[in-house]
């Protein structure tokens, strides 16, 4: 019988697949595939009302911020995402505890979602001006911009990844395809720089760049910030 430790708490591991899983893990993995189904059900509903909208868009609602980060725009879009959550983020909350891994996932989510609509800001702001100048093209783009809807928890997951890669900034990771091997530290940098560069030049449409970016950017402010205060761990 194996025991794991949670911010003084206890839970029993060895009874089978899921009682191995940490529950905050399993509960937003629960969670993400519960909205999946809901939203097979009634797509249209559950993506006006819990997608991320543009705040100036007729769509949005406050708690969007929080909801959109279990919304889904695929099988493979919540399968990657979770299978990635699982593998890192279960090292990750063994490691902090249920209680400050649940803080990090959620501040790395928020920050995405901060950052990616700060850039949908500084876009809308161009398209007014040029609307301002009778261009029909930046009309049609910034209404696109305003019914457009964010999903997804990548931006906590690339958050998770470079908490990972933080903490264990040597440990050896292979990628399926290509079957490449390097270093933690080495992989998160070479995402943030595909990241970069695809999110300023507007490459892979339909992905949220930035939003990844800022669950990365988020994830080391807030790693430093509890190293300063010492209180990693």
């Amino acid at each position: 019988m194996s025991y794991y430790q949670y911010d003084g708490g206890s839970y029993r591991g060895g009874g089978g697949f899921l009682s191995s899983v940490p529950p905050a893990i399993k509960n937003i993995i629960i969670i993400n595939i519960f909205m999946m189904i809901f939203t097979a059900l009634n797509e249209q509903y559950m993506i006006s009302h819990f997608a991320l909208f543009y705040p100036a868009s007729p769509f949005f609602k406050p708690w969007q911020i929080i909801t959109h980060m279990f919304m889904h725009g695929g099988f493979w879009h919540l399968f990657f995402n979770m299978y990635t959550l699982f593998i890192f983020g279960t090292v990750l909350e063994r490691v902090w505890g249920t209680k400050k891994f649940l803080i990090f996932y959620f501040v790395t989510g928020l920050g995405a979602a901060l950052l990616h609509t700060g850039v949908q800001f500084i876009q809308a702001q161009v398209y007014i001006s040029q609307i301002a100048e009778n261009s029909q093209q930046a009309m049609a783009a910034y209404q696109a911009l305003k019914l457009t809807p964010t999903v997804g928890a990548s931006g906590a997951i690339y958050g998770v990844l470079m908490g990972y890669a933080m903490l264990f900034p040597d440990s050896v990771l292979t990628l399926i395809f290509p079957p490449v091997s390097l270093k933690a530290k080495w992989f998160i940098l070479i995402f943030a720089a595909i990241e970069l560069v695809t999110g300023i030049f507007s490459i892979g449409g339909g992905i949220a760049h930035f939003a990844h970016l800022g669950g990365m950017l988020f994830g080391w402010l807030l790693i430093l910030y509890w190293k300063k205060k010492r209180k990693m761990y």
